[in-house]
């Protein structure tokens, strides 16, 4: 094994702040020299996460929101297609329904104030030629 002095120091430092942290960058270190890779543990540890999290997300291979991976069945894959499909336009209404209620809010706020205003003006008006 080809230790660097940084690797060194996070295991000391993981065995001194937490053992399970240092046995977990010692065993991170002899899975490295199983697979035979050269870099060193950070970027061989950075690379194994970062393929973990490419397998969990969707396929990119096909368009849209039905990029998933096939399940082997296409009679399940057209109907999970179809169901994605209607989620996809019911989340595109309920966001259409949020922006309208919005500016709804809006309005009415604007009224209120512009109401609240005149008011003041009124009132100051009639206390001024008083």
């Amino acid at each position: 094994m080809n230790w660097k002095l940084g690797e060194i120091a996070a295991m000391v430092l993981g065995f001194m702040i937490f053992w399970p942290l240092g046995l977990a960058i010692l065993l991170a270190k002899i899975w490295q020299r199983q697979s035979g890779a050269e870099r060193d543990l950070f970027a061989f540890v950075q690379e194994k996460a970062g393929r973990f999290e490419e397998s969990l997300r969707p396929c990119k291979a096909r368009s849209g929101f039905s990029g998933w991976r096939s399940s082997g069945n296409s009679a399940f894959d057209e109907w999970r297609e179809s169901e994605l499909s209607r989620l996809e336009e019911e989340r595109r209404k309920l966001a259409e329904a949020e922006r309208e209620f919005a500016d709804h809010i809006e309005q009415l706020r604007r009224a209120r104030d512009r109401e609240e205003f005149e008011s003041f003006m009124r009132t100051r008006k009639g206390g001024a030629g008083a």
